[in-house]
């Protein structure tokens, strides 16, 4: 919901005095001062005299994210309805400022798409702990960690070094995946273990892995311990 509130001055004033602020709803009561702060370079401009070359300047130079340009458009197209019932604008300049083209701009995000290769030099000095041996095999085949915990003794074909991804979410990701040779050992040691569960990767207890119980208790665990911070999702993108 929207409201407008004429009890504003700082705001009226930065604007020329005339007219009101919208805000949010009670969710988000930050978003229109969030999106304020961005107009600074522009708030000491009468709104009437505002084009639409200032507004898309102010988009342009910012860098802030798409979601924060969201809400910026949100107010500006907002301000132009109070200013338009009112008679201070005659045309709204809201309607073509472009904020599409930053849909996929996030200066706030971490990179780390992939293990660095020192990263993955300290996790081979960790070989001999078969549970820093399953990221190996992750970084090394490519798959989703879904995909190897699911992976089954059954599918897993040593002396050809492949295995089957007989279950997936999509046509194409029912595939043959090679096994690297500098990771062979680790699959062959997981295959001839002692174990009864039917899985190639498996709790201590012998158990079928959830992603949640490898992920909290043995994937994050263990890089933290190295200070490394990766998903397995950067697994797929390294090799």
């Amino acid at each position: 919901a929207l409201m407008c509130n004429r009890k504003a001055p700082s705001w009226e004033n930065s604007f020329g005095g005339a007219f009101a602020i919208c805000r949010f709803a009670p969710s988000i009561s930050n978003a229109p001062s969030a999106a304020y702060a961005i107009c600074q370079d522009i708030a000491d401009v009468p709104f009437r005299n505002l084009r639409l070359d200032d507004l898309q300047r102010v988009v342009d130079r910012c860098g802030k994210n798409y979601p924060t340009l969201k809400k910026l458009r949100v107010l500006l197209n907002q301000l132009y309805e109070y200013a338009m019932k009112h008679e201070i604008v005659v045309k709204d300049y809201s309607a073509y400022v472009n904020v599409i083209k930053y849909k996929d701009r996030n200066p706030n995000k971490t990179e780390r798409e992939r293990f660095h290769p020192q990263e993955i030099a300290l996790l081979w000095k960790h070989k001999n702990d078969r549970y820093y041996q399953t990221i190996l095999m992750l970084i090394y085949n490519g798959v989703r960690v879904s995909e190897l915990l699911d992976l089954k003794k059954e599918n897993v074909h040593l002396e050809e070094r492949y295995f089957d991804v007989v279950d997936s979410k999509t046509a194409n990701g029912i595939r043959k995946v090679p096994i690297a040779a500098k990771v062979l050992p680790f699959y062959e040691g997981w295959y001839n273990d002692c174990s009864s569960c039917e899985y190639l990767i498996h709790t201590m207890d012998s158990e079928h892995f959830t992603y949640h119980n490898y992920y909290g208790n043995f994937f994050k665990p263990l890089l933290n311990r190295l200070h490394i911070d990766r998903t397995p999702h950067c697994c797929r993108h390294t090799t």
